[in-house]
């Protein structure tokens, strides 16, 4: 263990070794830019995954968590909170229709320009934070406080999303970025310990996600007392689950659901464990 800022954080994370996303989320920004200021007037009116919100609506969206990022992060402001009783997913979900409600009433011209605006500021916030002291819980990682690098890298998982939403609403397919998608999964797959945190396996079980393709990898983790721990020997993986990079991170934001990314997932070993897996949710929800 060691003591940084008054607070103790695990020498071996049990969300797995540290990711640094800045470089990519900073270049993805760019992209995410670049692709607004492209956008035509009617592709603006266009329906997204995000129903009932329009391709406006998630761009005030992406608005509305930088400003809220930069308020409770970088300046310490916690103007709003869940109603006594009310759970967590409720109360982002009724947190984010509010203000793109309110936001209806700002154009896409000044939606590009106010967004243009706040990116700078939350990219120097992520930059000159320490990244490995914890902070507030990555909810669908675990309900422990989390190191910084996993709240900056599920910070830039939900942009990145948001991005395919719009892109597959306007039918504008994304550029070939293989590391980007990687960062994506790699952040993505630090939930399947919490997404198999119930199970009663045997001690020394093995699972493992291989991603084909551009973007893919290999990550297994290890049954150990009652939980479960990164991995580097998936060779001896009990079980192995086989799929694809767009069906992995559909599955992850529950663009699709379990029963429809099945048949897209080969598996070897344990049907049972495998189907636990894809239960997996990387998402507030």
């Amino acid at each position: 263990m060691v003591m940084e800022n008054n607070q103790v954080v695990a020498s071996v994370s049990p969300f797995g070794p540290k990711i640094d996303v800045r470089p990519v989320f900073e270049h993805d920004r760019a992209v995410l830019i670049d692709l607004l200021t492209d956008l035509q007037p009617q592709e603006w009116q266009r329906p997204t995954a995000c129903a009932p919100w329009l391709v406006r609506d998630v761009v005030a969206h992406l608005l509305g968590a930088d400003l809220s990022r930069l308020a409770r992060t970088r300046d310490g402001h916690t103007g709003n909170s869940p109603v006594p009783g009310e759970p967590l997913p409720a109360f982002i979900h009724r947190f984010n229709q509010d203000w793109v409600s309110a936001a209806s009433r700002v154009s896409p011209a000044m939606l590009i320009d106010l967004f243009t605006t706040t990116s700078p500021h939350v990219l120097r916030m992520w930059r000159d934070l320490d990244l490995d002291v914890l902070g507030e819980p990555v909810s669908w990682a675990g309900p422990d406080p989390a190191p910084r690098w996993l709240d900056c890298a599920r910070d830039f998982t939900e942009y990145w999303v948001h991005q395919q939403q719009i892109r597959d609403a306007t039918r504008r397919p994304d550029t070939d970025r293989p590391t980007v998608v990687h960062t994506v999964l790699d952040t993505f797959l630090r939930a399947l310990p919490h997404t198999l945190a119930h199970r009663d396996d045997a001690e020394g079980t093995i699972v493992t996600i291989e991603v084909d393709g551009p973007g893919g990898g290999t990550w297994s983790w290890r049954r150990s007392g009652q939980h479960w721990r990164p991995s580097s020997d998936g060779s001896a993986a009990m079980t192995t689950l086989t799929t694809d990079p767009d069906t992995l991170w559909r599955l992850c934001v529950r663009g699709i659901e379990p029963h429809q990314a099945r048949p897209r997932v080969a598996v070897r070993g344990n049907a049972e464990l495998a189907d636990a897996a894809l239960h997996i949710v990387s998402i507030i929800r």
